[in-house]
């Protein structure tokens, strides 16, 4: 019923990146590494990222910058604050996109990858929104980058089971405990300072619109599925020195094996009795976690995919690089945003029909089938 997102002030442009990340962690004297990195940088199809943490934040506290540095209180310090104002702003453009009041929102979940203090994140929402204090809320932690499909699976069950709820999801994330320094003997961390951002995303979730209201994308069915032998995958440990990741190179092809199956067993579901054609993929619109070049890659080839189906996906890697929980929403603006300015029939480019899809750590995937009733 409404989307929003925000992003921090601080742009990092990424063909330039490489010459600055090495020149924060002092590094330049690894002249192979940073060879590599850049190699990996221009790979990406990234044009700039967004950062909650600022140049003179970076070049003034060597324990973020550095490879490994006791510094998990400044980096979830940073997080405590950066996670709340940064999805604030997303949820204030979501109900402005509504059109209704803070005050009827009903249900609230949250969802962060970078933040562990309690009250939480969720309960700061509630104070800077000036929502109800008799607002159901829901806290969704470290699920990573599925976790955006996570909390609007999770919304569309409230929303469903509470007649004239209005949930309001949020997904707000800043990689303060994410960036380190280069290591020579680490080069999946490489790839992670390649892709990961920051930026918050919002929804605004509910069944039955009422006068005002319209309803830009339905979500008809949710599920959630482990690939199975993925458990290493994508790793995520916390620290002393903040998270340290490890991202396996076969992950795309692992995303990329498995993605047809699922999202056609979703799709079959909703066919009528009797009926097996197989569902036109080509015929539906795709809102796809912008997980990496690579990935994106493989499903468009493995699914046999026309180039223009994951555009959506692609120019937010481009615009904003890898946000993680936020990330599949921020697809689903940029997918409303250019069917509007097209003209087209519905939020969906034009078409009835969609899946989203999210993944993460796991390997874990969310799939959403879709449908965007005509915009009026």
């Amino acid at each position: 019923m409404g989307i929003g997102k925000a992003v921090p002030l601080h742009v990092f442009p990424q063909k330039s990146f490489p010459d600055y990340y090495f020149e924060i962690s002092n590094s330049n004297h690894m002249v192979d590494l940073k060879a590599k990195f850049a190699k990996i940088c221009e790979s990406t199809m990234i044009e700039k990222r967004h950062m909650y943490t600022s140049d003179d934040l970076l070049r003034s506290t060597p324990s973020i910058t550095a490879y490994s540095s006791p510094s998990l209180t400044l980096r979830q310090e940073l997080a405590d604050h950066g996670v709340p104002q940064l999805g604030a702003e997303a949820a204030r453009n979501a109900i402005v996109d509504w059109g209704k009041q803070v005050s009827d929102i009903t249900h609230l979940i949250f969802a962060t990858s970078a933040s562990g203090c309690l009250p939480g994140a969720d309960w700061e929402l509630v104070n800077l929104l000036g929502l109800p204090l008799s607002t159901k809320r829901a806290m969704l932690y470290q699920a990573g980058c599925y976790g955006g499909g996570t909390a609007l699976r999770l919304a569309k069950d409230l929303a469903e089971n509470n007649p004239g709820a209005r949930v309001l999801v949020v997904c707000s994330e800043v990689i303060t405990l994410l960036l380190r320094g280069p290591s020579e003997s680490h080069i999946g961390n490489l790839v992670g300072q390649a892709i990961f951002a920051d930026a918050a995303s919002a929804v605004v979730v509910g069944s039955c619109p009422t006068a005002g209201e319209r309803a830009m994308f339905e979500m008809v069915s949710a599920s959630q599925e482990i690939i199975p032998e993925t458990r290493d995958a994508v790793v995520s440990k916390l620290r002393e020195d903040g998270i340290v990741f490890n991202l396996n190179k076969n992950v795309p092809q692992k995303i990329g094996d498995s993605i047809g199956r699922l999202v056609e067993r979703a799709l079959q579901e909703q066919q009528p009795a009797g009926n097996a054609a197989a569902p036109d993929l080509n015929g539906m619109f795709w809102v796809v976690h912008a997980g990496g070049r690579e990935i994106l890659d493989r499903m468009e080839s493995k699914m046999g995919l026309g180039k223009e189906k994951l555009d959506a996906s692609r120019a937010v890697m481009a615009q904003y690089g890898n946000t993680r929980s936020s990330c599949v929403v921020l697809v689903m603006e940029e997918m409303r945003r250019r069917s509007e300015e097209r003209g087209l029939r519905t939020a969906g480019e034009g078409l009835d029909l969609g899946i989203l899809v999210g993944f993460g750590p796991g390997l874990t995937v969310e799939t959403i089938v879709l449908r965007a009733p005509p915009i009026n």
